[in-house]
């Protein structure tokens, strides 16, 4: 049986990151992933933000045009309220492109990524010490990681990056997400240049109840779509989807097939109890989602770092303090006005009352304050790597 350092469960943005990061520091990581294509099942609209696009190393030409204008829409769709950064604020991925982009980094770092194999459960084993182990190798204990689609592996660690549901973080013993949206989006070629780059909002209850729906392009393509708490989608998301965009505002016409894609999405924060001596949470799986926009690709690519600073640092002293400092409730506290905003949000449970909220966002007041959540920098903290491992 293999015995690897690290043990990644999910090959999306968060998983792949972390891998690279700690294959760079010449660890043994495996990263598994139920599919066996990264170009299939994605979940995300692929919105980066500015702050993202300013402090990491993306690949450019996967980014679509930069976006200055958001229109936020009432539920009657009439008069907008048009907001305009002097910057560019969003580029729209192509995700497949990013997860093929970040496969090949953490490979060339020296990873091995298997796709078509699924986590199937683990179980710790009894701590003791193997045979010429010294030091920190001695103090760790060994997890037993069954698999679908391939023979158990042990590992000394194992880092959850398997998205909203994480079955890893149930196995391990450490927080589940609880309070979950799920959304569900159309993405289509358009004729390029048809369009002015801008991110259409509709707050509208009828189809997105405690979240939006959304019309944006990245250049070549349009993705529409709905979010909403899965309990008030009584006609359910894909009907709802399909209504919604027969009359989306800013919607080019499609020409070529329709793509299909959802999933759930993370609201209620960073979770608390994100580490244990056997491994940790990064992504989705922790949480690591905005409560308010719901947005998760600048969480993914701040906590990655985070995580495998704490994971290098671990294994090297075998010192189970040092995952406290990998802690969620401290986190929380950066998102106490979000998830306050959060619940305010959810309770818009009727047009009339959404219109209402529409008008305040319409008065100075209210204008600040949603350009401060949609181009502000505040939707993550960012993290001192260095004080978990001065190494990295």
């Amino acid at each position: 049986m293999q015995t690897v350092d690290v043990l990644v469960v999910g090959a999306g943005l968060a998983g792949l990151r972390t891998a690279r990061l700690l294959a760079q520091r010449n660890l043994d990581v495996l990263v598994v992933d139920r599919r066996r294509s990264l170009a299939s099942g994605i979940r995300t609209t692929g919105i980066f933000v500015r702050r993202t696009l300013d402090d990491f190393d993306l690949p450019g030409h996967l980014l679509g045009p930069g976006i200055r204008d958001v229109l936020l829409y009432p539920p009657s769709r009439r008069s907008p309220i048009r907001l305009t950064s002097d910057r560019d604020e969003y580029r729209v991925a192509d995700m497949a492109g990013i997860y093929r982009h970040e496969h090949r980094a953490a490979e060339t770092a020296g990873a091995r990524v298997l796709l078509g194999v699924r986590y199937t459960g683990s179980t710790r084993e009894p701590r003791r010490r193997p045979a010429g182990a010294r030091g920190a190798d001695a103090r760790l204990p060994r997890t037993l990681v069954h698999l679908d689609g391939a023979e158990p592996v042990r590992a000394r660690f194992l880092v959850g990056a398997d998205g909203a549901r994480s079955a890893v973080a149930r196995d391990l013993g450490l927080d589940v997400n609880r309070h979950l949206l799920v959304g569900a989006e159309l993405l289509h070629p358009i004729a390029t240049g048809t369009t002015t780059p801008a991110f259409h909002c509709v707050l509208d209850p009828r189809y997105a109840p405690g979240y939006l729906g959304w019309v944006i392009d990245d250049g070549h393509h349009a993705h529409v779509g709905i979010a909403g708490y899965p309990h008030a989608m009584r006609a359910g998301l894909r009907p709802l989807l399909e209504s919604f965009a027969a009359t989306a505002p800013g919607l080019a016409a499609p020409t070529g097939p329709i793509e299909r894609r959802g999933g759930p999405i993370p609201v209620g924060g960073v979770l608390r109890r994100l580490a244990c001596p056997t491994g940790l949470l990064v992504g989705d799986a922790a949480g690591a989602v905005s409560p308010l926009t719901a947005g998760g690709l600048d969480p993914c690519c701040r906590m990655s770092a985070w995580a495998a600073a704490i994971t290098l640092a671990y294994l090297r002293t075998g010192d189970e303090t040092i995952l406290r400092r990998y802690d969620g409730r401290a986190l929380r506290r950066r998102f106490r006005g979000r998830l306050l905003l959060r619940r305010t949000f959810a309770a818009l449970g009727s047009p009339t009352a959404t219109e209402a909220a529409v008008a305040l966002l319409r008065t100075p007041p209210g204008r600040a304050l949603a350009a401060r959540v949609l181009f502000g920098d505040g939707s993550f903290p960012t993290l001192d790597v260095r004080q978990a491992s001065p190494a990295l």
